[in-house]
């Protein structure tokens, strides 16, 4: 049985899902105003992989992950570029789509836009007004933050020890507030941002309603799990959670997953100290694969520091993965035999073995670290038992046993056929023509093109120069 470390407990809990075979999944999704950082990418591939292992386990799983498409950062890109903010949104919604298809983040089964459910938005904070959580001042509303009784439930704080100072809900019209507590479902429009109608004013939600509708409309008043980053549990899922249970009166949602910080040579990321990097500048380095693959090298629940070296690491241990695959294909061109022999029947039980500490490791609340190690000790197994006179049932179960435990975890093991040199270089030509013609959506198409491929290339002062992944 699948064990889930429960955020809202502190502790490893059988997962028993509302509805037999199903599982009811929302991660909060970015906030699109930039390319998204590598920071980002950690929740999107922990939990992809969360719901691969739950997909391989026979669940049927709705996954829905959101985009944060109205927000003061998009407005500020906006006016900074004298641009609509929409344009600004969708641009950057549509570079993270490119990133995660590269790092294999499988689509979800609703990308819902925060924009496209205003109406459920208000619907909502209407709920709350007439039931006494919310209430409105010259336009704003605010949610009544010590009417919801179990308010610190998630990020286990006392209400009383809360103080208003150390909190990032205070958003305008604090001296209208009857507790400094008190955070914003709905604001007015201030002169050139983007609007819509509410009973209230013509404004925008406050981001913590935009998550609470969004699980409500795609996935039911109760979900099975709700996840994201840590740096979320307090205050935006604490506040998701005070503002669902008093609109639905149902427990929202039953398991709370939260991945820890990633880290950057030991510090933490950020732009002030030079060691903010996207996920677009980093695969100009190394293959997406590496990346993903790197992100899971750790348990999820534990810090995670970035470096080139560990990145190298990481490619060395995909690396071996791909090399048995390769070796497997390679003895299945001239292999016979229409079924195992006795020794490679005795040898597949050891296979089987191998596939039940992988599925283990997962079990126990995701711990992808372990199963790498399993299916490392898959590939060593096969590497140490095939060769030449080895039987084609016996290479192809080998194959395949690789491949589903590899996708378990995003990762594709069959290599991309190598382009020639001289494909390569005609690639590099038609992209500096596009630049030089100032077509840098073609450019970076053909970019993203070669890194498909495995190729990388580097812009230096000296040229384009290019190496395999």
């Amino acid at each position: 049985m699948i064990s889930i470390y429960n955020t809202m407990d502190r502790r490893k809990e059988p997962f028993e899902p509302i509805e037999a075979g199903k599982v009811r999944m929302y991660v909060c999704g970015p906030t699109v105003y930039n390319f998204i950082h590598i920071g980002n990418a950690r929740p999107m591939i922990v939990f992809d992989t969360v719901r691969r292992y739950f997909e391989y386990k026979g669940y049927e799983v709705n996954y829905v992950s959101n985009f944060t498409d109205v927000d003061d950062k998009i407005i500020n890109k906006a006016i900074a570029e004298g641009k609509p903010a929409d344009e600004i949104a969708k641009r950057y919604i549509d570079e993270c789509r490119k990133d995660m298809e590269s790092l294999n983040v499988k689509p979800a089964t609703t990308h819902p836009l925060a924009t496209q459910e205003i109406c459920g938005m208000v619907e909502m904070i209407g709920t709350l007004i007439d039931k006494g959580y919310a209430y409105e001042k010259n336009g704003t509303v605010y949610y009544r933050t010590r009417a919801f009784r179990d308010y610190g439930k998630l990020s286990h704080k006392n209400i009383d020890d809360l103080r208003s100072g150390e909190r990032e809900l205070l958003v305008r019209g604090e001296d209208e507030k009857e507790d400094p507590l008190d955070f914003v479902l709905w604001k007015p429009k201030k002169e050139g941002e983007p609007f819509w109608d509410s009973p209230w004013s013509e404004g925008r939600p406050g981001w913590h309603i935009e998550c609470s509708v969004m699980a409500r409309r795609y996935l039911g008043n109760e979900i099975d799990i709700h996840a994201g980053g840590e740096d979320l549990i307090f205050p935006h899922h604490e506040n998701e959670i005070a503002q669902s249970e008093a609109a639905n009166g149902k427990i929202f949602a039953k398991y709370w997953m939260h991945n820890a910080f990633l880290n950057i040579d030991g510090s933490k990321m950020s732009k002030s100290a030079g060691n903010f990097f996207t996920v677009r500048e980093i695969c100009e380095r190394f293959d997406p694969q590496i990346l993903r693959f790197f992100m899971l090298s750790a348990h999820y629940r534990s810090p995670l520091n970035f470096s080139d070296e560990l990145m190298e690491a990481a490619g060395s241990g995909l690396n071996r993965i791909f090399t048995a695959a390769s070796n497997l294909k390679f003895l299945l061109k001239s292999a016979g035999g229409a079924e195992m022999t006795e020794q490679e029947t005795r040898n597949y039980d050891t296979v089987k073995k191998l596939n039940g500490d992988f599925e283990k490791a997962m079990d126990d609340d995701f711990n992808t670290a372990d199963a790498i190690a399993a299916l490392f000790e898959l590939v060593r197994f096969a590497n140490s038992t095939t060769n030449e006179a080895s039987t084609a049932p016996y290479l192809n179960a080998l194959l395949d046993d690789i491949r589903k435990l590899a996708d378990v975890l995003g990762i594709i093991v069959d290599r991309r056929e190598e382009m020639l040199d001289s494909d390569i270089d005609r690639k590099i030509e038609e992209r500096q023509q596009a630049r030089k013609e100032k077509n840098f959506a073609l450019a970076d198409e053909i970019r993203a093109e070669l890194l498909q491929k495995g190729i990388v290339l580097e812009d230096t002062r000296e040229g384009v120069k290019w190496h395999r992944a």
